[in-house]
């Protein structure tokens, strides 16, 4: 980038210094100084070339680099559904004021020359407008299969998927059940983020970034679903947790996260959440007061005489008097199911009876 605003400041004050030359040229000829080696006519042409020189060296970055970079930053927060409808809409408003333009071009100048530019400009607008505006109904209309297909990243069946959602793993698990449709899509500052994470010189957070990047690594190799990393990005906001909300607002999309933090604030900004939690908790075994269990007893209790077991799917089984049956396995009834915000717990007490595995 450096580069490039070198050469355009080179390439604007030679611009800018043929200009100050000619128009010292100008200067020197009208006030009759026609020798082109005396004074009255150099030193005009000369102040002038040398000002514009200068001023080209200062100004071209502003003139050029600061209005590409603003184009280029609002060009990347606009969904890519709208930006292709809305080439689309622009060339089918400028082939329609085709005939018109032509018409109105024979009358008299200066309405023959200024009239055509503004039915192009008109209708080039109006037909950005409405595409933009009616993209859902035109994709209704079109049966969603042609800018569903063409904008991949922008699909409303999309799902960004946040950092601790990735370092946790079981997306990878999930992903091969079915019950995800979509793309899965992982920002670059979420993957720089991942990144950062392996590098540290800390050895817990260094292995939970490199956990994080196998898992997307297993999620391209063997994923149902498919999944893709964009450049899409929101360089007003600072953050990974912002952009991330931020571009879930863009894209109208959902996040993926386990993160409370996160799932909080998206809520807040009406941003969807899947919360991977939420999910684990919904699917745990669904058990009711006096029901049957087996469970093998592993742990003492923080109370007297409790065990502590768990079932397959990781809920908590507390057993009264269920120390004595430490490592082995017991049938229990169910007397209360407590929901925290850790899970769900179980607390049950032992059969007069128990079998050893």
């Amino acid at each position: 980038m450096k580069q490039v605003e070198l050469i355009l400041r080179l390439v604007g004050m030679i611009v800018l210094a043929i200009v100050g030359w000619g128009v010292g040229d100008y200067i020197a000829t009208r006030s009759g100084a026609m020798d082109a080696l005396t004074m009255p006519y150099l030193r005009p042409a000369l102040a002038l070339a040398i000002a514009g020189a200068g001023l080209g060296l200062l100004v071209t970055p502003w003139v050029v680099m600061r209005p590409f970079a603003w184009i280029r930053k609002r060009i990347r927060q606009i969904p890519a559904r709208h930006l292709f409808m809305g080439t689309m809409g622009l060339a089918a408003g400028l082939l329609i004021s085709v005939p018109l333009a032509f018409t109105v071009s024979f009358l008299p100048s200066p309405l023959g020359t200024v009239l055509p530019l503004l039915c192009s400009i008109m209708f080039g607008g109006l037909g950005m407008a409405v595409m933009i505006m009616r993209a859902e109904d035109l994709r209704a209309l079109w049966g969603a299969s042609l800018v569903k297909t063409s904008t991949p990243q922008a699909d409303e069946h999309g799902l960004l998927l946040d950092t601790s959602v990735i370092i946790d793993g079981r997306i990878a698990d999930i992903s091969q059940t079915g019950f995800i449709e979509g793309t899965l899509l992982v920002p670059r500052f979420i993957l720089e983020e991942l990144q950062y994470i392996a590098d540290s010189s800390d050895a817990l957070r260094r292995k939970r970034g490199r956990r994080g990047l196998d898992i997307l690594s297993r999620l391209q190799q063997d994923s149902l679903v498919p999944i893709r990393v964009t450049d899409m990005d929101v360089e007003d906001v600072r953050e990974a947790d912002g952009k991330l909300v931020q571009l879930a607002k863009n894209l109208n999309c959902p996040i993926v996260t386990n993160d409370y933090n996160l799932n909080r604030v998206a809520q807040l900004q009406g941003v969807r959440v899947l919360n991977v939690n939420e999910l684990a908790n919904a699917v745990k075994t669904a058990v009711l007061h006096g029901e049957s269990l087996k469970v093998r007893i592993i742990q003492e209790g923080t109370e007297p005489n409790q065990g502590v077991g768990y079932l397959d799917d990781g809920t908590m089984v507390v057993v009264e008097d269920g120390r004595r049956y430490i490592n082995h396995s017991l049938d229990v009834t169910v007397t209360k199911v407590l929901q925290t915000a850790q899970g769900r717990m179980i607390f049950a007490q032992p059969h007069n009876r128990y079998s050893r595995r």
